[in-house]
C-alpha cells in the first residue's frame, strides 16, 4: 500500500510543478493541492492503522516528502509538517485522538512548537493563552499543536508541553510575506484564555523519554521513536527535496543552454560537469545519512529496545548535515545557472530561495546540533528538548 502512495505522489508531481508559481503568488498551498495529496494517501503514512492510517516506516514518508518538495518547495514543506503530525497525535491520550479523527480520519493538524504560550492549571486542565508564528499550512488544518509553559503557583515555569486545540479556540492572522517558502501560509496563531483539558496536552519530558499515553493503544514500533528524531528530519528532508528539484532543473537547463558570451554549449563546460557531480554526491550523502539513522532507530524499536542517546544525538547531527549539504548543492548549481535562471517563475531561483528559507528554521541550525554531538563525544552532559 505504501508503494502505491509513492507511485501516486510521483504521478502528481507534474501538476505540482505547474502550480508552483501560483502557490508562491497566493502565499499558500491551494485547497486542490491538499485535496489531491490526501487522495494519494500521503497524509496517512504516519497515521495509526486504527484510525485508517498506514503506520509506515518514516523513511518511506521522507521519500514521499522529497518527491513533493522536488516539484514545489512550499507544497513539500507544508506536506511534511502536516504529514508528520499524525505521528505525534498518536502519542496523545486516545480521547484526544478520537476528538481529532473520530469523525474525519483525514483531519489535519498544524503546529508552532515554540513555548510562546502560558498555561495556568485549572480544574481538569489549563487556561491557555499566547501568540505563535510560523504555523505552516494552518489554513488547511482543523486543529493545532502549540508549545507552552505550565506556570506554577509562584508564576515560574514547571513544565514545557504541547497543547492541542480545535480551530474554534484560536485565530489565524495573515502575516506571511517572505522571500522564500512564500507559499507555505505560515501565519500567526492567537489564543485568548482557551480551556485545554489535561488529556489534550503532552509533556516534552515524556516525549524526551519516548513515552506518551497514546502508546497504550498505538503499540507499534513507529510510536516508540524519539520525537526529536522524527520531527527534526521532517524539517530537514524537504530542504533536501528542494535541492533535488534544483538539481533536476539545473541539469535540464544546462543541457539546453548556450552561453551568450561565447556561443558555446554549457553542457560541454567541464566546470558545469564538475558542479553536477559535486551536487549529486552531496545529495546522495544527505539522504543516506538520514535514512541510516532512522533505519537503526526503527530496528531497535521493533526489537523492543531503547533508542540509545548516542544514536539520538547522531541523528540530529546528520539531520543538520543533510540540510547543510542540500544548501551547499543548491548554491554550487545556482552560481553557474546563468542570468536567465534569475527570472521570476523559473524553478532554479525559486528552489534556491525556498531551500535557504527552510535552512533558517531553528531545527536546521547546524552549530547547535553539532556542538551537542561534540559535547556527547567528550562525555559532557547534553540537555536539550530536541534530542
Amino acid at each position: 500500500m505504501t508503494e502505491q502512495v509513492l507511485d501516486s505522489v510521483r504521478e502528481l508531481l507534474p501538476v505540482l510543478r505547474e502550480r508552483a508559481q501560483a502557490t508562491e503568488d497566493a502565499r499558500r498551498v491551494s485547497e486542490e493541492s491538499i485535496k489531491t495529496l490526501r487522495q494519494t494517501g500521503f497524509f496517512r503514512l504516519l497515521q495509526p492503522v486504527r484510525y485508517g492510517g498506514l503506520e509506515t516506516h518514516p523513511n518511506r514518508f521522507y521519500r514521499a516528502v522529497r518527491l513533493v518538495s522536488s516539484a514545489c518547495g512550499s507544497t513539500g514543506w507544508v506536506a511534511s509538517v502536516l504529514g508528520c503530525h499524525p505521528w505525534q497525535l498518536a502519542l496523545f491520550d486516545d480521547r484526544a485522538q478520537r476528538e481529532v479523527w473520530g469523525e474525519d480520519e483525514d483531519m489535519l493538524v498544524s503546529s508552532s512548537y515554540a513555548p510562546m504560550g502560558r498555561a495556568t492549571p485549572v480544574d481538569g486542565g489549563f487556561e491557555f493563552s499566547g501568540r505563535w508564528s510560523f504555523s505552516s499550512g494552518c489554513d488547511h488544518a482543523g486543529w493545532v499543536f502549540l508549545g507552552g509553559l505550565v506556570l506554577g503557583e509562584n508564576g515560574d515555569p514547571v513544565d514545557f508541553r504541547t497543547f492541542l486545540l480545535p480551530r474554534a479556540d484560536y485565530e489565524i492572522e495573515d502575516v506571511w510575506d517572505t522571500i522564500g517558502l512564500r507559499g507555505t501560509g505560515s501565519n500567526d496563531v492567537i489564543v485568548e484564555r482557551a480551556f485545554v483539558p489535561e488529556y489534550r496536552t503532552l509533556s516534552f519530558m515524556d516525549t524526551g523519554r519516548c513515552q506518551g499515553p497514546g502508546q497504550a493503544v498505538n503499540t507499534g514500533p513507529l510510536y516508540r521513536l524519539p520525537f526529536a528524531s522524527v520531527f527534526s528530519c521532517s524539517i530537514a528532508v524537504p530542504v533536501v527535496g528542494m535541492a533535488e528539484g534544483a538539481y533536476d532543473a539545473y541539469v535540464t537547463h544546462t543541457r539546453e543552454r548556450v552561453r551568450a558570451s561565447t556561443g558555446g554549449r554549457a553542457a560541454e563546460d567541464a566546470f558545469n560537469q564538475l558542479r553536477i557531480a559535486e551536487a549529486a554526491s552531496k545529495l546522495d550523502a544527505a539522504v543516506l545519512q538520514v535514512e541510516r539513522n532512522i533505519d537503526e532507530e526503527m530496528r531497535l524499536a521493533s526489537a523492543g529496545e531503547k533508542i540509545p542517546f548516542p544514536l539520538r544525538v547522531r541523528t540530529r547531527r546528520d539531520q543538520v548535515n543533510a540540510t547543510s549539504s542540500a544548501i551547499a548543492a543548491v548554491d554550487r548549481l545556482f552560481e553557474s545557472a546563468g542570468g536567465r535562471a534569475l527570472r521570476v517563475g523559473t524553478p532554479i531561483q525559486r528552489f534556491w530561495r525556498d531551500a535557504h528559507a527552510g535552512r533558517v528554521h531553528a531545527i536546521n541550525d547546524p552549530e547547535k546540533a553539532l556542538a551537542m554531538y561534540g559535547q556527547a563525544q567528550l562525555g559532557l552532559k547534553v540537555q536539550d528538548a530536541w534530542i
